[in-house]
């Protein structure tokens, strides 16, 4: 008996199948759907790490200016009372003192931040304006960050 021979090259496939593609690009989009928001909490948590790390370094700069003057701090509100930490200023024996800060900071969201003082408050409040960029002064229940907010958490 003779061998009959065919001229039929094996199918071999190349690439992937719209099925496959389909099925790929729905697990990568579930794994994004999954992580995305953990990485927003993470952005804001650190912009309000940063925040408090900056009003921690404003009241201390506000704390050292004090004790040069008797350890009264300077009555006032506003954020130009901030401004004055990057300026030369006298102390209560009238001496030249160099600027506290190199510069002004903004908080994370781009605005200034607040400062309060009047007699009779243990030390002034400090406070970003928070993510929703509105003036709450600082308050407890709002989402401003504030010195104040540290000491009663």
């Amino acid at each position: 008996m003779k061998a009959t021979r065919t001229n039929r090259r094996p199918v071999v496939r190349s690439g992937f199948t719209l099925l496959e593609l389909l099925i790929v690009l729905g697990i990568i989009v579930a794994i994004a759907a999954m992580v995305a928001p953990n990485l927003l909490s993470s952005r804001t948590d650190a912009n309000n790490d940063i925040a408090r790390a900056t009003i921690k370094n404003i009241e201390d700069a506000f704390k050292r200016k004090a004790l040069k003057n008797n350890g009264v701090y300077q009555a006032g509100t506003g954020s130009e009372m901030i401004s004055q930490l990057a300026e030369p200023w006298e102390d209560s024996m009238g001496k030249e003192q160099k600027p506290l800060m190199e510069e002004v900071p903004m908080d994370p969201w781009g605005n200034e931040f607040q400062y309060s003082y009047s007699d009779g408050d243990m030390k002034p409040k400090i406070w970003s304006f928070g993510a929703n960029t509105e003036d709450d002064g600082g308050a407890l229940d709002s989402d401003d960050i504030s010195n104040v907010r540290r000491d009663a958490q």
